[in-house]
């Protein structure tokens, strides 16, 4: 069988991070469960919905942990295996550390698709992994019926410099790192309406590294009192934790959102997820998007893959911050503003 002629994304019925479970459903079966007691070092849990956990070791030195998988979101593997381990280790950047070694989480339909498959998938993932300058180290394998494929990994960072989504300061300004829309794109590839080639936007961001630390000074870097990555819950969810993590209200500029060239056209044509409405609902009550539009607001639920970074910033700072991004992340801009807590957690304008 040509791997050339398998489009993953015809093998399964969902693909990335819009195959999440819908968080207000996640929240209710997590709130039944009853965890075992944390340890004193444990810095950062799960309780917050952050990004990561992260286990201080030394006075100097913390361990970040994170792991992420998902079914295909692409058709050729190579790209499928970059996307995912790329969305795997920005856990790590978004809690402010670097990723230093990765374990691969794998399920494979041994008796549909051909070892060339997955040689191509792990090869995407570790292509990545090199440019992040961590270590494929292992991982584990199952045969499943459909393809299944992501990232165990553990980084480290200074736990004076960690970044949470408990960082939010009123006054801070908002830079949110790369464009939103892989979810509406991604749908139009699997309903066959569109081709990688028509979406080389999108894979080429979602194969990004969310590096940041890489392109800015340590002045700079200490400008950054909080970030999340913005993954399935879509920009809407993301920022709604981060606001209720650190007490604030986050007032977004709708018109200062950056979006793929094609993102709106594809959101008109009706190329949506499930993952569209519950995030929908997951943010119902608690934002405020009364004056956008209809599509302003699915670009705002869109569930991103392998998304940008959310980076709570002081504001005298932004400026010099975003200059800096914008030599990797074209499209970076700042959407918005923290400010004291108001009645809705975040306010779309």
């Amino acid at each position: 069988m040509n791997t050339n002629s398998i489009a993953l994304t015809q093998t399964v019925q969902k693909g990335g991070c819009a195959a999440k479970v819908a968080a207000s459903e996640l929240r209710k079966i997590l709130s039944q469960v009853q965890f075992p007691p944390t340890h004193k070092e444990l810095l950062v849990d799960g309780g917050l919905f952050d990004d990561a956990a992260i286990y201080q070791v030394t006075e100097s030195i913390a361990m970040v942990q994170t792991l992420d998988f998902f079914t295909p979101i692409l058709d050729t593997p190579k790209l499928f295996g970059r996307v995912a381990a790329t969305n795997a280790l920005s856990d790590v950047y978004a809690m402010g550390g670097r990723p230093r070694t990765a374990m691969g989480i794998l399920a494979f339909p041994i008796a549909t698709l051909p070892e060339s498959v997955i040689v191509d998938v792990m090869q995407g993932a570790s292509d990545v992994i090199a440019e992040a300058q961590a270590t494929f180290v292992g991982g584990h394998s199952i045969d499943d019926d459909t393809l299944k494929f992501g990232l165990s990994v553990t980084g480290f960072v200074d736990p004076k410099k960690i970044w949470s989504n408990t960082g939010a300061r009123a006054g801070d300004a908002l830079i949110l790192t790369k464009p939103l829309g892989t979810g509406t794109m991604t749908a139009a590839l699997k309903r066959r309406e569109a081709t990688e080639q028509d979406i080389a936007e999108a894979i080429e961001s979602m194969g990004t590294l969310n590096n940041v630390l890489d392109f800015l000074s340590d002045d700079l870097a200490s400008a950054i009192h909080g970030a999340t990555d913005i993954t399935g819950f879509g920009l809407s969810g993301h920022s709604m934790q981060v606001a209720k993590a650190s007490g604030v209200t986050l007032r977004m500029n709708s018109k200062a959102l950056p979006a793929f060239d094609k993102a709106l056209a594809f959101i008109e044509k009706g190329f949506l997820t499930k993952a569209h409405r519950s995030n929908a609902q997951y943010t119902e009550g608690s934002i405020d998007v009364e004056s956008l539009t209809e599509m302003q607001k699915l670009l705002l639920h869109d569930p991103q893959t392998s998304g940008g970074l959310l980076l709570s910033v002081s504001s005298d700072k932004a400026s010099k911050v975003l200059e800096s991004l914008r030599g990797r992340y074209k499209k970076a801009a700042i959407i918005g503003e923290v400010l004291e807590r108001k009645k809705n957690w975040v306010e779309f304008v």
